[in-house]
């Protein structure tokens, strides 16, 4: 069987029935993007395409992977940055080519090319989706962490940096007349004042001149983004490509449902994001908050119950009549009393769409991905509204069920002694901590609450919490089917 070309710009008068809009100007390059993985590619980029096709302007992004992944760029670069998007829902599928992205560079090996585009005037917007672990933060203090082994290269060699902070202060540095807007898209409590944070203290060790503009110039607007967007597999590239008639190495599949809050906050210009349905306000904070709690804890819960149990996708569990009564009474009597939202977020109505979202069949998110990166997650997602139950005096038992699921987690192997691979910046020390700490509950949190990253002294020490855990963990040891009945 001849295998079917590859897809190109030459093939879009071909496939008009799977564009936003027939007529398309080439935009030029006006945003540089850090970190073009899925997620982006299905939720920000899309966003971009749909304002540009609305209201025109040099909005092209130029993405860039920071892994030394060359298979990435060269997979889109062969497809001229084309790539679709794959919308699954219960009602069925839709595939959208998008067009917006005109070139993908991938570090070390473009570092060059890189700084040519970050010094560009016509980039006006820097924007990212790195994952939590990708700003080399310090949780406890959200400076930028100089112990971490990258940091100090950079610090050592500022003009050759492979870091997020250490990219953003050597562009901006050459940026000084005509700065650029960062724009961080990830799952950061508000994440663009934590990014500024870690920014000015990398630029701070190298001149706090810098550092000083960079607070007084830079803009870092604030953002709540979502959609769930799981890996590709090897069936969304042969079904892309048998419906476009085209190979697609690079399709990414998602649910219908998309959001993206954006603080209106941008000197040099920014796409006409509001006609494609993006809403821009004053304060994110509120909505920022909501998903992260409500969407990114619930998830993470799921996730490493899952792991534990055996089960291998989010529909899988959510599906589990226990499984959805606990989330569902995690969210409504322990996340959402955390939270102060305007009267336009109904929690309980959100609450509802989640769980209806969470059961779509057709995307198979699988809870390994989930998982991953818990040392960077847990603390926003789980700890921060735990620390406001504690201080509340108000009782949290499904959050601490969480947290203890993840503790159980870092053993690495289900409850019926499958194992599974841990994947985590802190992976080495967590899985040490956990594998060799006594077999008892009390030890096993007594090893983990000794992880000041994840772990702030004033949560450690609180014997209220300890002693929570420590029942989650005697419940665990049950097996997490067990222990999700007896909280649900």
């Amino acid at each position: 069987m001849t295998p079917a070309p590859r897809l190109t710009r030459h093939a879009l008068p071909e496939l008009t029935a799977h564009l936003l809009s027939p007529g398309w100007r080439e935009p030029d390059i006006g945003i540089v993007h850090l970190g073009i993985g899925n997620f982006h590619r299905a939720h920000q980029a899309l966003y971009t395409e749909q304002a540009v096709v609305a209201a025109g302007g040099d909005w092209g992004i130029c993405g860039v992977t920071l892994k030394a992944d060359t298979g990435k760029r060269d997979a889109l670069a062969s497809q001229q940055g084309l790539y679709s998007v794959i919308e699954r829902g219960p009602d069925g599928e839709r595939l959208t080519l998008a067009r917006i992205v005109r070139e993908v560079l991938a570090l070390p090996d473009d570092r060059a090319r890189l700084f040519e585009r970050l010094t560009d005037p016509r980039v006006r917007i820097v924007s990212l989706t790195v994952t939590e672990k990708g700003y080399c933060r310090d949780t406890e203090t959200g400076d930028v962490e100089l112990g971490h082994p990258d940091i100090a290269h950079d610090l050592a060699h500022p003009d050759a940096p492979s870091t997020v902070p250490g990219i953003l202060v050597a562009a901006l540095r050459r940026r000084m007349a005509d700065p650029f807007t960062v724009l961080c898209c990830d799952n950061l409590a508000h994440n663009g004042a934590a990014t500024r944070q870690v920014v000015a203290s990398y630029a701070r060790a190298l001149d706090p001149s810098i550092a000083d503009w960079i607070v007084g110039n830079v803009a870092f607007p604030s953002t709540m983004v979502d959609r769930i967007v799981p890996a590709t597999t090897e069936a969304d590239r042969e079904s892309a490509s048998a419906a476009l008639g085209y190979t697609d190495l690079m399709p990414v599949p998602c649910e219908p449902f998309r959001q993206w809050v954006v603080e209106d906050r941008f000197p040099g210009g920014r796409p006409a994001w509001q006609q494609a349905g993006v809403q821009m306000v004053e304060d994110v904070t509120p909505f920022e908050l909501a998903k992260l709690r409500m969407l990114n804890g619930t998830h993470s819960t799921i996730a490493y119950l899952s792991m534990l149990a055996g089960i291998e996708t989010v529909d899988a569990a959510i599906g589990d009549k226990s499984i959805r009564q606990l989330i569902h009474a995690m969210m409504t009597e322990e996340i959402a009393p955390t939270l102060s939202v305007p009267p336009s977020l109904d929690l309980h109505a959100y609450r509802d769409a989640l769980l209806q979202r969470y059961a779509n069949p057709a995307l198979k998110h699988r809870c390994a991905q989930i998982a991953m990166d818990g040392s960077q997650k847990i603390p926003p997602r789980l700890l921060g509204p735990v620390a406001e139950r504690l201080a509340a005096g108000q009782p949290f038992p499904r959050l601490a069920l969480a947290v203890a699921a993840w503790m159980r987690f870092l053993r690495g192997r289900t409850d019926d002694g499958a194992p599974y691979e841990i994947s985590d910046p802190l992976a080495a020390r967590l899985t040490h901590a956990a594998q060799t700490a006594a077999n008892t509950p009390e030890a096993l949190a007594d090893a983990l609450l000794g992880i000041r990253e994840v772990f702030p002294e004033a949560l450690a020490g609180n014997r209220v919490l300890r002693d929570v855990l420590v029942r989650a963990l005697s419940a665990l040891r049950e097996g997490a089917r067990h222990a999700v009945q007896a909280y649900a």
